[in-house]
């Protein structure tokens, strides 16, 4: 990369909060040209080259000619997640029309895998536009995702975590995102990279004391849902899930 900064597109939510925190501070920041973006954005811009590196969300994988998982961390989760939901006034055999959240086409195509090979239901697929969250009502359910998430629990009769229902359905935890780059990175660069974003998970209370949540996140735990729903290694497992995710979505 020669002495180029290292263009990385990172994810907004609060989920790369230990990622985003640890990267601000760390003597990283000085290579790096760090642009924080909604999940389908960041597969755009590694796809169209604007970066050199993104947290792409798994589902976009299959649009690459060639890629490099460049982490061994990720944005996955062991059964409950809380911020990748379904919502409804009805059950999953009621639901006629799911309207699906368009900032990430992960949570789009586990919906419609879940749907296909695991609640065996057909539903309407309609996509979302900003605002669509209020418009949750009768059989028209949604898949809603990332902080708007937080306020929205507990809202409705039905609500399905969509990672829950993947573990339900396959016994393994789910991916959501992860660090890929589509060109050579310089191995020493990516081994500093690496042990930032480790720093980051290893101090999450630090990295909280820091912020100030705003209005949507005041009354959840932020603390518990970075600990314990968040799963940051991409081990064994977690990879597993990648590539049975990824061939499901081949099938539909």
């Amino acid at each position: 990369m020669n002495n180029k900064k290292v263009k990385i597109s990172i994810v907004s939510y609060t989920n790369t909060l230990p990622f985003r925190w640890a990267l601000k501070k760390s003597e990283v920041l000085n290579k790096i040209d760090l642009q924080e973006d909604i999940p389908s954005i960041c597969a755009q811009k590694l796809k169209f080259n604007q970066v050199d590196i993104a947290l792409v969300p798994v589902a976009l994988l299959a649009e690459f000619p060639t890629f490099e998982v460049v982490s061994n961390y990720c944005i996955g989760a062991f059964k409950k997640v809380d911020s990748v939901m379904l919502y409804s006034d009805v059950p999953l055999n009621e639901m006629e029309t799911i309207v699906l959240d368009y900032q990430s086409l992960s949570s789009i195509n586990l919906t419609k895998v879940l749907c296909k090979f695991f609640w065996k239901i057909n539903p309407h697929f309609v996509n979302a536009f900003p605002g669509f969250e209020k418009e949750t009502k009768g059989t028209k359910a949604s898949v809603v995702i990332g902080d708007r998430t937080f306020e929205l629990n507990g809202s409705y009769k039905y609500q399905y975590d969509l990672a829950e229902e993947w573990y339900k359905f396959t016994h393994l935890p789910f991916v959501f995102a992860a660090w890929v780059s589509n060109k050579k990175i310089n191995e020493l660069f990516l081994s500093e990279f690496n042990s930032v974003l480790k720093q980051g998970i290893d101090n999450i209370d630090e990295a909280l004391a820091e912020i100030i949540p705003d209005e949507i996140v005041k009354n959840y735990n932020l603390s518990n849902y970075l600990k314990n729903r968040i799963s940051y290694p991409l081990d064994e497992p977690k990879k597993e899930a990648m590539r049975k995710f990824i061939n499901y979505m081949e099938e539909l």
